[in-house]
């Protein structure tokens, strides 16, 4: 209990400081939002009405006491464009984000954990180079380019998979898939590395001796005491996972939050870009502290401390 009223605490610090400059920065970049909705050549009568209506011609201190006012009443706004409100927009996609996170997640620890087993196991040898290869191959493969690529031979050329949306098991393969290699990569570095580590301590060496299975000294004896590092990374890289969902998510027309994103900048829909930013910083926060908490089942040691 002290330890989760300790994480609330940091929580908010964390919140107010993404939610200061995601507010700064949307209202610092070129546009504005009156222009978008009424056009250029809107008469000035109607211009400035819709302009109070929005409190856009209030102080830029004023409409950030106002914002913060809203996010602590519960209230995440209303967008411009849409005028509905913003916890609804975000609760229609918010499945589709998080839905979408979670294949991708299982697509690189499916991709990672035997890669990075094997090249732990068979370390210095032409396993390990390739291992390495594919591993520096997923992290520098741009999800931007990556994503049509797959697209343009699983969809179109072959016709096995649906180009875009979220319509069925099928249409998470691809995006899914492009979203979690990324991940996958720096999951199987750092399975070889942690691995190759606990497979030099005594437990491992007289379990060895004893003529234990290969199954049983890989995956249930070292692989358990190696999962620690992989935990905290993955609670690290949600955060990363979510942003890269913006691109990934424009690239297939997900309706997720990542596209809302998207659109909401390019429309200059202030509320529910800060909005949506907002759910993805504390989302963050919540995987750290559920990675955090799951280390006890990993290593019952650190329970009993």
């Amino acid at each position: 209990m002290k330890f989760l009223i300790k994480r609330f605490f940091e929580l908010i610090p964390v919140i107010w400081g993404v939610g200061t400059i995601v507010f700064l920065l949307l209202h610092l970049i070129p546009g504005d939002p009156v222009d978008i909705m009424l056009g250029e050549n809107a008469l000035p009568a109607k211009r400035d009405s819709l302009r109070a209506s929005l409190n856009l011609d209030k102080p830029l201190i004023t409409q950030y006491g106002i914002f913060w006012k809203s996010v602590l009443s519960g209230n995440l706004g209303e967008s411009y464009i849409s005028r509905k409100p913003v916890a609804d927009l975000l609760k229609e996609r918010v499945f589709a984000t998080f839905s979408l996170a979670f294949f991708s997640i299982i697509w690189a620890l499916v991709i990672s954990i035997p890669l990075g087993v094997l090249a732990a196991v068979f370390r210095r040898t032409l396993i390990d180079q390739a291992v390495l290869l594919i591993s520096v191959f997923g992290v520098a493969m741009p999800n931007f380019w990556f994503g049509p690529l797959l697209v343009l031979f699983f969809s179109i050329q072959l016709g096995w998979l649906p180009v875009s949306e979220m319509n069925g098991f099928s249409s998470y393969i691809l995006p899914s898939f492009t979203l979690g290699l990324g991940l996958s990569a720096i999951l199987m570095r750092m399975t070889r590395a942690t691995l190759v580590e606990v497979l030099t301590q005594d437990y491992i060496v007289t379990a060895k001796s004893k003529g234990i299975s290969w199954w049983a000294l890989y995956f249930k004896h070292a692989l358990r005491n190696a999962l620690i590092p992989l935990i905290t990374l993955i609670g690290m890289q949600i955060g990363g996972l979510l942003a890269g969902a913006v691109i990934t998510e424009t690239i297939f027309d997900w309706p997720g939050i990542g596209e809302l994103i998207y659109r909401g900048i390019q429309s200059r829909d202030f509320p529910v870009v800060q909005g949506a930013v907002l759910v993805i910083a504390f989302t963050y926060v919540a995987a750290n502290t559920l990675a955090d908490l799951s280390y006890s089942f990993a290593n019952p040691r650190i329970r009993i401390e």
